[in-house]
């Protein structure tokens, strides 16, 4: 069999392919096969099909194989209104299943079949390439959350992840310590206005000075919120060195336990 990247078809004239071309992995989260897509496509901006009455849907690229034939073949899917529209695309022959849903996109885009929407007459994004960037940005399970949780549970700590500390409330922390009322928010320099590292856009700059104020009000009330119900709040800039950031939620966690 050859590597990823090059044909194998040739190699099929008597076995079928491994399912290491076509298959994917089971037991997958629907945001790991939307990434998956993502990638075979050149983005989320790539994957979008015309639907009738200015509509459009998020089409994806499934890979099927015919035993009888010992080929792959590539069909473009898709949501609308309950029903799930198939086109086929083409046989596809690479010895990886990622390969194979590049080029399935790849005859998606020959075909004519995809178009990109354009941006929303009211929206901040000036392009679709800056609402892709903007769109890639998470807002949990970020770097710096993912290394300080790693820290914390080495220590012996253990948490919630991305939970809401009072009920009724839709204020969501990136980690919650519930019996003991802590809750640890990791912000992000740009969007909570880091006074050391923010730098106001040069582009739409009306628009982001009152988008970055309105997180920052809103951190500022949130933790007046925490503080009423009897919490303690915590937080941590992305920018923080992960062992003191770390240290600063141990102590408050043996205090409480004290």
């Amino acid at each position: 069999m050859t590597g990823t990247g090059e044909r194998s078809e040739r190699f099929w004239a008597t076995t079928c392919p491994a399912d290491a071309a076509w298959r994917g992995r089971q037991g997958r989260s629907r945001r790991a096969l939307a990434a998956e897509q993502d990638r075979a496509a050149g983005g989320p901006d790539r994957r979008w099909v015309k639907l009738d009455n200015g509509r459009q849907a998020r089409a994806s690229v499934a890979l099927k194989l015919l035993p009888r034939t010992r080929r792959i073949r590539a069909y473009l899917r898709w949501s609308d209104n309950g029903r799930s529209p198939t086109r086929y695309l083409g046989e596809v022959g690479f010895a990886s299943r990622a390969e194979n849903l590049r080029e399935g996109w790849r005859l998606a885009h020959q075909k004519g079949l995809l178009s990109p929407p354009a941006p929303k007459p009211d929206s901040w994004a000036k392009s679709p390439a800056v609402r892709s960037v903007m769109r890639a940005n998470k807002n949990r399970d970020t770097g710096p959350e993912r290394r300080l949780r790693a820290m914390l549970h080495a220590r012996g700590l253990r948490y919630r992840v991305n939970s809401r500390p009072i009920s009724g409330s839709r204020r969501t922390a990136d980690l919650v310590f519930p019996r003991l009322k802590i809750a640890v928010f990791v912000d992000g320099c740009y969007w909570h206005g880091c006074p050391e590292h923010y730098r106001p856009s040069q582009a739409n700059q009306q628009f982001w000075h009152t988008k970055i104020e309105g997180n920052k009000a809103r951190d500022a009330e949130t933790d007046k919120l925490l503080a009423a119900a009897g919490w303690t709040a915590i937080r941590v800039w992305e920018h923080d060195v992960p062992k003191p950031a770390a240290d600063r939620v141990e102590t408050a966690v043996r205090e409480a336990r004290g």
